[in-house]
């Protein structure tokens, strides 16, 4: 059995349960929440970046981060289902995932700016730098989305990102990508795990 430090309404711990879920492994992991806040939380010894996810195996070792742990799932379902083979494809799955990543990062960032400082010390050109990062990603996939058909860690991870722009920016990402709607639509149809992680908090 192996444990899954994180939070629900983490993007990148989600990107990890779905993964799981697709592999087939979801039984093998149990969910722990961690507060990455909290100097006391054994998370910090764990991973001493004390940052989630951090996937612990039966032997307390511990790996991090979201883009190791989905290597390693796939390794341990030997099924080079998120990271394909072919080289042309293993790329463009793996340069998906980045941008995924990415636009979850900004994001993230953006929440940090406005939870953890003071109205007077927000910097709005720190907040428009990182908007703009995700602006750009979402108007590239617009004009280029993923195959519908994509179930791979690029597709995860975007999912999750568009994911989290619904959560912590209502959905406003929507009405100007009508093709990325299409296809979070499609993947959340073909991979039930994507609804059922959704934070409801």
């Amino acid at each position: 059995m192996f444990v899954l430090r994180s939070s629900p309404a983490s993007p990148f711990g989600r990107k990890v349960r779905i993964a799981a879920a697709i592999l087939g492994l979801s039984e093998q992991i149990e969910v722990v929440a961690a507060d990455t806040n909290d100097a006391n939380d054994p998370l910090r010894r764990q991973n001493p970046l004390g940052k989630i996810p951090s996937l612990i195996r039966e032997d307390g070792e511990a790996i991090f981060d979201s883009r190791v742990i989905l290597e390693y799932l796939d390794w341990v379902a030997g099924a080079c289902a998120l990271f394909p083979s072919d080289p042309a494809a293993r790329f463009k799955a793996l340069t998906l995932q980045a941008l995924g990543d990415g636009i979850m990062d900004a994001a993230i960032l953006q929440i940090y700016e406005q939870r953890f400082r003071d109205a007077a010390m927000r910097s709005a050109k720190w907040l428009d730098h990182q908007a703009g990062k995700v602006a750009r990603a979402l108007a590239a996939l617009e004009a280029r989305p993923p195959e519908a058909s994509a179930r791979h860690a690029g597709a995860i991870a975007l999912a999750c990102a568009l994911g989290y722009l619904d959560l912590r920016f209502e959905g406003l990402w929507r009405s100007d990508h009508p093709r990325l709607v299409a296809w979070l639509e499609a993947f959340s149809a073909g991979v039930p795990a994507f609804e059922a992680t959704r934070f409801r908090g």
